[in-house]
């Protein structure tokens, strides 16, 4: 996106995104067959993987700890020991909640039943890894189906839903003075508009560090980025919850038993063994995977790029198709873009083939999505994104700060009203909300 000025009114080229009109049988039918075979002997050599590495992270800090005394190296001031000890299990708690996160990767195909072919096999794993890390299996497993089932939709995707201009409470559109597609604003309404949210580097670091740290709770516990038509009050831990069907209440209420029984195993390891070896063995892991879960789906669905469709222009395949792929830390060099994806087991590297289809276990999945991709590329349709890490999300977080109250296929507006991304179709007839757009 490249702007000018010019009488007071400012304009921007856009890019242009192409609104697809595939079938999910174009998407499906460009996967190899092989890769919809799921085995749960092999899934579960995974969680053995990741559970192997992490105790061995666990060894080695441990190890190295004890060699952090003047009796094996010699550092030139006293308080450089506790550093070097505090870095050191720093760096553990960082490597734990990574590959932690590989693990919550597991117990979510578990969700999706691409774990096995059984679907008590599938839902008693997911219940234990997921409870393991502090997370309602069934409650999250249920409203994560509909977030697949409606993706970018404006009324019933489940998270990561825009906040509308009159939601915000911002100055209503004025179509004299701006482009209701976002390619032209004027100096008054932009400088209006940066009063009302904000647009400060500071404010935008806070704001997008406390959606790291404190965002996934916030989701379970209030709604929080949430479907904005829930009443207040609406979480994932009470079985009357607005999102829950009745014949489901039993599938919440062993999820928070779940939840109940890993409370309880927290307060039984802080009074065995001290909240400090807890906080610094597990909590502050698990505090890192949390986070490494906001700041991927954050990214796989949040970005000026991507459409959000209200009821009369959303498809499944549309909705599966407004997302990205990202490499997770790839912007740290290709050995820490490699560790990242391993780490995590792709989830941010093949997400797009994973709303297409979800049952195909991870391992399959990059044959899958580069498959997928040969496809959609011959659509005019590229779906890579930025690598994923703390500075993109510092960047999504300034651009991304609104949609229009108007409009059938939008696109988020930064705090000055403008907007990276403008759709296009491609046949003659399409149209958004009456306003013709370019036809390719």
């Amino acid at each position: 996106m490249s702007d000018g000025s010019e009488q007071g009114v400012t304009t921007v080229k856009q890019n242009v995104c192409v609104i697809p009109d595939l079938t999910i049988k174009d998407l499906l039918s460009a996967i190899p067959a092989h890769c919809f075979k799921r085995s749960a002997w092999r899934s579960s050599l995974y969680i053995v993987y990741d559970l192997v590495v992490i105790s061995g992270i666990y060894k080695s800090a441990t190890y190295l700890d004890t060699l952090i005394s003047p009796e094996y190296i010699s550092l030139p001031h006293p308080l450089l020991y506790p550093a070097a000890r505090f870095s050191l299990w720093a760096g553990y708690t960082f490597w734990t909640g990574l590959f932690a996160t590989g693990l919550w990767v597991i117990a979510h195909e578990c969700g999706h039943q691409a774990f096995s072919e059984s679907k008590l096999i599938n839902n008693s794993v997911g219940w234990v890894l997921h409870s393991a890390l502090g997370v309602p299996y069934h409650s999250w497993r249920i409203t994560h189906a509909k977030h697949h089932a409606s993706t970018a939709h404006m009324t019933q995707d489940q998270v990561f839903v825009p906040k509308t201009r009159s939601q915000l409470g911002l100055p209503a559109f004025d179509p004299t003075k701006e482009d209701i597609l976002g390619s032209s604003v004027s100096d008054e309404v932009m400088k209006e508009l940066k009063e009302a949210l904000g647009d400060s580097p500071i404010g935008a670091t806070i704001g997008a560090a406390t959606y790291l740290l404190g965002g996934w709770p916030a989701y379970l516990i209030r709604n929080a980025s949430g479907q904005k038509r829930y009443p207040k009050g609406t979480n994932h831990f009470n079985p009357d919850a607005v999102m829950f069907a009745p014949h489901q209440r039993e599938s919440i209420i062993l999820s928070d038993i779940g939840i109940v029984l890993w409370l309880a195993g927290i307060t039984g390891s802080i009074y065995t063994f001290g909240f400090w070896t807890v906080f610094r063995l597990y909590l502050v892991p698990y505090l890192w995977v949390n986070h490494w879960l906001v700041l991927i789906t954050f990214l796989q669905h949040t970005d000026p790029l991507l459409p959000h469709y209200r009821a009369s222009e959303f498809t499944f395949p549309r909705g599966a198709l407004a997302t990205l792929d990202r490499n997770l830390l790839g912007g740290g060099g290709s050995i820490m873009g490699w560790i990242g994806a391993h780490a995590t087991n792709g989830i941010s590297e093949t997400h797009v083939l994973h709303h297409v289809s979800s049952k195909i276990p991870h391992y399959n999945a990059w044959e899958a999505s580069d498959a997928l991709r040969k496809r959609l590329e011959q659509a005019g349709i590229k779906l890579q994104g930025a690598p994923g890490g703390w500075g993109e999300v510092y960047r999504v977080f300034k651009e991304c700060k609104f949609v229009e109250d108007e409009g059938n296929i939008l696109f988020y507006k930064n705090a000055s009203g403008l907007a990276a991304t403008r759709p296009a179709f491609t046949d003659d007839s399409a149209s958004d909300s009456g306003i013709e757009v370019d036809k390719i």
